[in-house]
């Protein structure tokens, strides 16, 4: 691990933009999703910036209720109205999502960007045929008849592996395994050629042969259509088989931010040591069992003062108080690598070194 000083990023901007025109496909800047309850304000996403390409992948990764799932229905739109506050900026191909006319980011979904739910029996209409599903989303987009959408369909099935799909295109979704369901879900999301793909937990729920199909699909899907996607999971062996990037969260904020490299070969944070410390390893011999991270996450309503991590980390007593008092800014810490961490550099390569890596 390299020792490179600080720098801050002020908690917004992680990366210089661009000139107008060139930039990322997707720009993510100060995401704030709130959600008002008789309890208090649910802050499920708390001042989060990420951008991803065309062609690359993004994996946004962390425990249940750190705010992954509720970012990707705020870029798509799907929030229900008047139940959620969205502030910040979702720059789409150059225009704001943030604050538009539903209607126009309902004539971006589909076309130029597209989400593959975690549980497709529940997203796929129960009383019509995937096919028919299928035809209508591809006639949004394209006025062409139904003959023509229906032989789209059959072509988007036979592509996303579906056995015999000119008889398939007939079958109700309950009549589909639960890894024909998930591909006939990723040809409806990719029946317009979408520009940005969202996969959230694509694998969930589906034998291990089924997820590496899954997998090599996206990647293949990707490669022919130069798609910028972003895979939301809690799963760290899915973004390490996809992800150029990799975006860890904690409590609706970004605890460390670099390439997939930089994450899996010299990770900063203590909460992302924690989750490469829970994640079985086949690579190597393991002689302990795996190091489960103490505690639960906390309340998003109740967020702990400070960093959200304090109570669960076992370094914070190394930062003289700050970690309970002073929420921690997103820094560089060189080459593009981001943490959010109050420990010092020489206290993360010293415990990086002599405690966390002879142990993962």
């Amino acid at each position: 691990m390299t020792q490179i000083p600080d720098e801050p990023l002020g908690g917004v901007d992680i990366y210089d933009r661009p000139a107008e025109g060139v930039g990322p496909f997707l720009e993510v800047l100060d995401l704030k999703v709130q959600f008002p309850t008789d309890d208090g304000v649910v802050k499920s996403v708390d001042g989060l910036s990420f951008h991803v390409d065309r062609g690359k992948t993004l994996g946004i990764v962390g425990e249940s209720g750190s705010g992954k799932s509720v970012t990707s229905l705020s870029i798509m739109g799907l929030h229900k109205e008047g139940t959620a506050e969205i502030s910040g900026e979702i720059m789409l191909n150059g225009q704001n999502l943030v604050g538009i006319d539903p209607e126009r980011v309902r004539a971006l979904r589909g076309k130029n960007m597209a989400m593959i739910f975690q549980d497709p029996l529940s997203a796929l209409h129960p009383y019509y045929t995937v096919g028919n599903q299928i035809v209508e989303a591809y006639r949004i987009h394209h006025d062409v008849s139904k003959s023509v959408a229906r032989k789209h369909a059959i072509e988007m099935l036979d592509r996303v592996g579906i056995p015999n799909p000119g008889s398939r295109v007939d079958d109700y979704p309950h009549q589909f395994s639960g890894g024909m369901r998930q591909r006939a879900m990723i040809a409806m999301a990719l029946s317009c050629d979408p520009e940005l793909l969202i996969a959230d937990e694509p694998t969930t729920a589906l034998d291990v042969t089924v997820q590496a199909q899954i997998l090599d699909l996206i990647r293949d899907l990707q490669e022919e259509f130069n798609s910028a996607v972003i895979i939301i999971t809690h799963d760290l062996g899915v973004v390490a088989e996809l992800a150029d990037d990799i975006l860890v969260m904690y409590a609706g904020r970004a605890a460390e931010y670099g390439t997939a490299d930089d994450i899996f070969t010299e990770p900063q944070h203590p909460y992302t040591w924690g989750l490469l410390g829970s994640m079985p390893r086949l690579d190597r011999e393991r002689s302990e069992r795996l190091l489960p991270i103490q505690g639960t996450p906390p309340s998003l309503i109740n967020v702990p003062p400070g960093c959200p991590f304090h109570p669960r980390c076992a370094y914070g007593g190394l930062n003289n108080g700050l970690s309970e008092t002073e929420v921690p800014v997103l820094r560089d810490v060189g080459g593009g690598h981001h943490i959010a961490c109050h420990l010092s550099a020489e206290n993360r390569l010293r415990l990086w070194n002599d405690e966390i890596k002879p142990k993962l």
